[in-house]
């Protein structure tokens, strides 16, 4: 199961865990436009890391999110030879905004394990909020349906299944994404915990779909905003839902 090897622990709701730091001088970011985000993951003897492993074709996953929960970017940014990491945010909306950092070391002591760490930052301006969707089982994106089936249950391993249609035909032309047919991350309304869910489909050509099913453990009760990411015809596409959980 692609990932599975890669299962992180807690709700990422913090700057450090395990002896490592997420570290940044960036409090606010300018609001309407494009902007830079430098960071660095320091490990307990304080010097920044610089070895990571690949999770997901990558060696290291940026988020970000609105208190509100719009707003969902995620991006993998780019590290200098210092360890400095670079990671390029599209336009924001003022207001306030988590940002994660999912990594795994390949020394150290954390070496293989999975960790996400975040920091919050102010985007200056009027600051109005979205009111969550209510919880649905299915939603639209450029001309796609996504349909989510299964019922998690708070601090439970529960499989969900996804299924993408387009005008009323089943999709079976999703391209490969991160070593994946889709990519799935759920946060948590209130506090914006985070929960990848892991694809438990397995990639066999350049051709999926549309069936696809995830490895969900969401520790919280309540609703969660599901953000999953698939690829047609070399478009990155990105489809939200709220999803209940009792």
């Amino acid at each position: 199961m692609p990932g599975m090897d890669h299962m992180a622990s807690g709700n990422g709701l913090s700057d450090r865990q395990g002896g490592y730091r997420l570290a940044s001088d960036g409090t606010t970011l300018p609001s309407g436009k494009q902007a830079a985000y430098r960071f660095t993951v320091t490990g307990s003897d304080g010097k920044p890391v610089t070895d990571f492993a690949l999770d997901q074709t990558k060696r290291m996953h940026f988020y970000a999110i609105r208190s509100d929960l719009t707003g969902f970017q995620h991006i993998h940014p780019t590290m200098a030879a210092d360890g400095t990491w670079r990671a390029d945010l599209s336009s924001l909306a003022p207001g306030s905004w988590r940002l994660f950092a999912s990594f795994t070391p390949n020394t150290g002591t954390g070496e293989g394990k999975d960790f996400v760490l975040s920091r919050t930052v102010t985007v200056p301006g009027d600051a109005a909020k979205s009111p969550l969707p209510a919880p649905a089982t299915s939603t639209q994106v450029d001309g796609y349906t996504v349909t989510v089936k299964g019922e998690p249950m708070a601090g439970m391993a529960h499989p969900l299944t996804v299924s993408i249609a387009r005008d009323g035909k089943a999709v079976t032309d999703l391209e490969p994404y991160l070593d994946t047919y889709a990519h799935l991350t759920a946060f948590h309304e209130g506090d914006a915990a985070f929960a990848h869910l892991h694809p438990t489909t397995k990639v066999t050509g350049d051709h999926g779909g549309p069936d696809l099913t995830f490895h969900a453990e969401l520790p919280t009760s309540g609703n969660w905003r599901l953000f999953l990411q698939f690829q047609t015809g070399g478009t990155l596409r990105t489809a939200a839902l709220t999803l209940r959980v009792g």
